[in-house]
């Protein structure tokens, strides 16, 4: 799936504020490597339906033993071992025996220390990557992960490893710790890496594991088919502590989403789960709804913070048709995208926005590849556009009560013209200020 860095952002997949970030909120990796290979995974959408399914496959058999998963390797362990490949310490004995062992204890007594502590890491990340191997051995359905359990069987059948498996870190002799030093240093540097970096790619996957059980996400459905489609029962925005669930459908037939409501009901919310809900789909990981199905996407384009930049002497306007114009670009490729446009043409006065915004509208609804969500507070275009089928009108109520606004959050079907500014302006005191003066 094509996506752009405006996207990413609007979405807030990666976000400087940690509050804001999707990433962070589904971190639950236990290692750098884990994080790192999750912020990967975030940043790369799937392009088959084939790979997603495999990485549903996976993360749901990583689900089935997350609460018997080992607590090592830590990342302490393995940034104790990265860090003994980079210590500069005396050369071990060719073939250690006690004497040997014992002399160079006793001369190197620091280097030895250093071994010593770095060998009883190892024997947990070792004797915890065949927990770990032994957990994921009967998953065959999951084909990464038999693949994984594969290499880390071959690469622990090693007679030295062997050993580590079986070893008491209690009972350890100063000529195990050099015997095993010297393997691991001198013959298994590269094997090792490989352990850390599988065990890495594991993490981030049950980090998504975990991420999906707290939230109570679903696995999407995914179909292959030439029209693209979004279907979801339940979907809601998980970064909200309290969210509300929204049906969603959109087809061929009926592929333009025409939003309205006040500002503050709701509708920038709506946009964004539903595009995060596509996204996470693309990435193979649950989603924040009780169902979904949708076909496979070729690009997801939002255009909803738009900034001026004055650096380069552009205003708000001036992106806003910028955005719009590389949109239409973008998608004229005959592939599927969902596009997500949040109140259109907010840069420029509202003749020229009902004017603009009917045009952009009437020209992007023609086109079959994509689905659209489109919100906008110019309620008076919608009149007009009721006579194309495949445009449905939704909107969310705002009522007022006692002088004081109640938002439902609800999504109806049908125009909202709710105009809330000056009951705001009231209930926040503004009014009153202005009355002194």
């Amino acid at each position: 799936m094509q996506i752009d860095k405006t996207t990413l952002t609007d979405l807030s997949i990666f976000h400087s504020d940690e509050y804001q970030s999707i990433f962070h909120h589904l971190n639950h990796t236990q290692t750098n490597g884990g994080r790192e290979y999750l912020r990967y995974l975030l940043g790369n959408p799937l392009n088959t339906v084939k790979a997603i399914q495999q990485t549903q496959a996976t993360i749901q058999h990583l689900s089935q033993v997350m609460h018997e998963w080992p607590v090592s390797p830590s990342n302490g362990t393995i940034m104790v071992m990265e860090k003994f490949y980079e210590s500069q310490i005396a050369n071990y004995p060719l073939n250690p025996g006690l004497l040997d062992s014992l002399w160079y204890k006793f001369f190197y007594g620091s280097d030895f220390s250093l071994t010593h502590f770095t060998i009883k890491h190892a024997i947990d990340f070792f004797q915890g990557m065949e927990k770990i191997r032994v957990l994921i051995g009967g998953m065959a359905n999951a084909n990464p992960l038999k693949l994984m359990e594969q290499r880390i069987e071959i690469l622990l059948n090693k007679a030295s490893i062997k050993r580590m498996l079986l070893q008491d870190k209690a009972a350890l002799s100063a000529t195990d710790i050099l015997v095993y030093a010297s393997f691991i240093k001198t013959q298994f540097k590269s094997q090792l890496f490989e352990l850390i970096e599988i065990y890495s790619k594991l993490d981030a996957y049950m980090s998504m594991a975990k991420a999906g059980e707290k939230y109570g996400f679903c696995y999407p459905e995914m179909i292959e088919q030439q029209a693209p489609y979004l279907a979801s029962n339940g979907l809601f925005h998980f970064l909200l502590e309290t969210p509300v669930a929204y049906d969603i459908s959109l087809t061929e037939k009926g592929n333009f989403l025409f939003l309205t409501g006040a500002n503050m009901a709701g509708k920038s919310t709506f946009i964004k789960a539903a595009g995060l809900g596509v996204y996470l789909a693309h990435i193979g990981m649950g989603v924040p709804a009780k169902t979904m199905r949708l076909s496979l996407f070729d690009g997801l384009l939002s255009n909803i913070q738009v900034q001026d930049n004055m650096m380069k002497g552009e205003s708000f306007f001036f992106n806003e048709v910028q955005r719009i114009k590389n949109t239409i670009e973008r998608i004229s490729d005959g592939k599927k995208w969902l596009i997500l446009i949040d109140e259109l043409f907010k840069g420029t006065n509202q003749q020229d926005a009902v004017k603009c915004s009917t045009t952009v509208i009437e020209g992007l609804r023609k086109l079959p590849n994509a689905l659209f969500i489109l919100s906008t507070h110019l309620y008076e275009i919608g009149d007009n556009l009721r006579q194309y089928e495949n445009i449905q009108f939704k909107y969310f109520e705002t009522a007022v009560e006692n002088d004081q606004l109640v938002f439902s959050y609800q999504l109806k079907k049908g125009i909202s013209n709710d105009r809330i500014g000056y009951l705001i302006l009231k209930r926040e005191g503004v009014i009153s200020l202005l009355e002194k003066l």
